[in-house]
């Protein structure tokens, strides 16, 4: 079954664009990051990098009126439906950071390679600015044309 449709029937939804939502989400990418350096614990230094990593792309579904509460659906919809947006380096990050949160916050018998962990703390600033940068950059005919294409897929 397709990523997408699995993760429709999970909750991948249409709502509203909705600009301030998009802000708020921002604001808490902005502030997840500028925790990271107060965490001394590896494993929180990793959950907050991630979450600034998280919300910065998913102010961008929000912007768009994309709704999505599982994280690997967020993943998906944005390697379907923002190749224009970001490359592929972009989407190796989201996902390694996305499986380094995974196993530092649900195991205990899984560690972070080092290079993960040190990708995720160097480049998580960059990302963020990247995802601001989308933000502004972001017209409502692209929107629309984003929105029209995952009706599509939905068919």
């Amino acid at each position: 079954m397709d990523k997408i449709k699995w993760c429709v029937k999970k909750g991948l939804s249409m709502i509203e664009p909705n600009r301030d939502l998009a802000n708020a989400y921002t604001q808490k990418a902005e502030e997840a990051l500028q925790s990271v350096p107060l965490n001394k614990v590896k494993d929180w230094k990793i959950s907050t990098a991630y979450y600034s990593v998280y919300f910065s792309l998913y102010s961008i579904l929000t912007r768009m009126g994309i709704k999505c509460e599982i994280h690997s659906c967020t993943l998906e919809f944005a390697k379907k439906f923002l190749k224009d947006y970001f490359n592929k380096e972009d989407f190796e990050f989201m996902e390694t950071s996305l499986k380094s949160r995974i196993d530092s916050q649900y195991y205990t018998d899984r560690t972070v390679p080092d290079e993960d962990f040190d990708k995720l703390i160097k480049e998580s600033p960059g990302f963020f600015v990247k995802c601001k940068s989308i933000l502004d950059k972001l017209k409502e005919v692209n929107i629309n044309k984003i929105r029209d294409q995952f009706r599509k897929d939905l068919d």
